[in-house]
């Protein structure tokens, strides 16, 4: 094979792969120098695990060669966002106290990726928990943009969405608990996907029942997400909300076959006094026409009742107090401000206030349920700006198009949260670049445990384009 294969999707990889056209040594070769190049550039990983890579990759090598059965994604590169459990890898949770945590097994998302041939190959950067929507800790400083040192990557999984844009490694695990997947996605240009609650266990979350985030895919393409997918998905006793899930043929179902004909999307640019950026605007605008090309209906809904990030702020924050009180009571000092601020906020919510939040929840969901019964898709902007300035304080003001805002979550990404409380899938698809060079994202909303379903509308909106084809030129430095 000629050329780079940081350069290659891990579908195409795979088909190399099997081929006996190129070598997962020689790719695991390729993608860690990569990552050793970049890494003071961009800083997105915390760990990069050279000598266990390239260990794992011999052995790949050595299955191709004898004939052996090989795995959905047998030696493509992985990274894994330093929240989620790496069997005798360190994870830190992006906090210093965590500093030399390392893991005895490995998530349940982890476990399946490896059990199909994938190859570690580092752990990326998250701020402590992955607490906010930008990319930094005390631990290990700040994650740049795969496209401009000067802009924060979003977050939390700001180290996973770099990794991806920017040619290391073609797949990436990643978190969302209020659009931590999908911020940085549209941040940086690359797919993010936070599926339908079940369909992927999730083997960390403490209160299995009431839990809002999920352990997520993200590549630079659908395909390359459906591959993830497919391995990742399936039950486990661990998540109640897993078991009996049916693991539908994703990769078969994302392709670019067809056309939208017969399907309805309802749109909306933003809940009613949220403002959008008139990049973004623009990038939507152009999206809503790109689908109706393929031939879906379009219908606007109200935003009216979708502004809950008081709610999810209620149930997120509280639990966030749960777990960590006692720890920022005996490290506060090694703890970023922001996030001591956070734990000290969710004082503020009692046992009612909570408890009225679960309930809005299950009204919010009736009401997505009930949009969803008269179209078959939602649309509306990811983010309403492109990726905020590096030293963006999560307290601070956010500023659009000129204008500044008093709270980053519910002026910069309104439409993330809500998804992640009702369970449905959700979506960031690159759709266009802001007048500063910077990538926008579109997100699609399918039907509850659709997801096979979304990732086809997902593929036939991505190949009405040619983004792909574009790669980040980091500026700023």
């Amino acid at each position: 094979m000629n050329g780079d294969p940081c350069l290659l999707s891990a579908t195409e990889l795979r088909r190399l792969i099997a081929n006996k056209r190129i070598s997962p040594v020689e790719i695991v070769r390729a993608v860690l120098a990569r990552a050793e190049g970049l890494q003071p550039r961009l800083n997105c990983f915390i760990t990069i695990c050279g000598d266990e890579a390239m260990a794992a990759a011999r052995e790949a090598e050595r299955k191709v060669m004898a004939g052996e059965p090989l795995g959905l994604l047998h030696g493509l590169p992985v990274t894994v966002k330093d929240i989620v459990n790496t069997k005798g890898v360190k994870t830190t949770f992006g906090a210093v106290p965590y500093k030399d945590n390392v893991p005895t097994e490995d998530a349940v998302a982890v476990a399946k990726l490896r059990s199909e041939g994938a190859i570690l190959i580092g752990k990326t950067t998250t701020p402590e928990f992955g607490s906010k929507c930008l990319t930094d800790s005390p631990l290990f400083g700040r994650t740049r943009n795969a496209w401009d040192a000067r802009r924060s990557s979003g977050g939390s999984s700001g180290g996973a969405a770099v990794a991806v844009a920017s040619g290391i490694a073609p797949l990436a695990i990643a978190t969302d608990g209020g659009g931590s997947t999908r911020i940085p996605a549209a941040c940086n240009g690359v797919v993010g996907l936070k599926q339908s609650n079940g369909v992927i266990a999730h083997s960390q979350a403490l209160d299995a029942f009431g839990n809002q985030t999920y352990v997520t895919p993200t590549t630079r393409n659908v395909a390359d997400t459906a591959l993830m997918m497919q391995a990742m998905a399936g039950e486990d006793t661990c998540d109640p909300w897993s078991i009996g899930v049916p693991v539908p043929d994703f990769v078969g179902t994302a392709s670019p076959r067809g056309d939208l004909r017969g399907q309805k999307i309802l749109f909306c640019a933003s809940p009613p006094g949220r403002p959008v950026s008139s990049d973004v605007a623009t990038a939507f605008k152009a999206s809503l026409d790109r689908l109706a090309n393929l031939g879906a209906e379009l219908e606007e809904f109200s935003g009216e009742g979708y502004d809950v990030e008081p709610i999810w702020r209620a149930i997120n924050h509280t639990v966030w107090r749960s777990r960590f009180s006692k720890l920022v009571a005996e490290h506060a000092d090694a703890l970023s401000e922001s996030f001591v601020k956070q734990i000290a906020l969710a004082t503020n919510v009692s046992g009612v206030d909570y408890q009225e939040a679960m309930f809005a929840r299950t009204a919010l969901f009736r009401r997505v349920q009930s949009l969803l019964a008269r179209g078959h898709f939602l649309a509306m902007p990811t983010i309403t700006r492109t990726a905020l300035p590096i030293d963006q304080d999560l307290f601070g003001s956010v500023e659009i198009d000129g204008q500044q805002f008093d709270s980053v979550r519910p002026h910069w990404f309104p439409w993330t949260m809500p998804f992640n409380m009702t369970g449905h899938p959700a979506i960031s698809l690159p759709c266009g670049f802001g007048r500063d060079g910077l990538p926008i994202g579109l997100q699609l909303v399918g039907r509850f445990r659709r997801d096979a379903e979304l990732l086809r509308v997902s593929a036939l909106f991505e190949a009405s384009s040619d983004l792909l084809s574009l790669w980040p030129v980091q500026r700023g430095l």
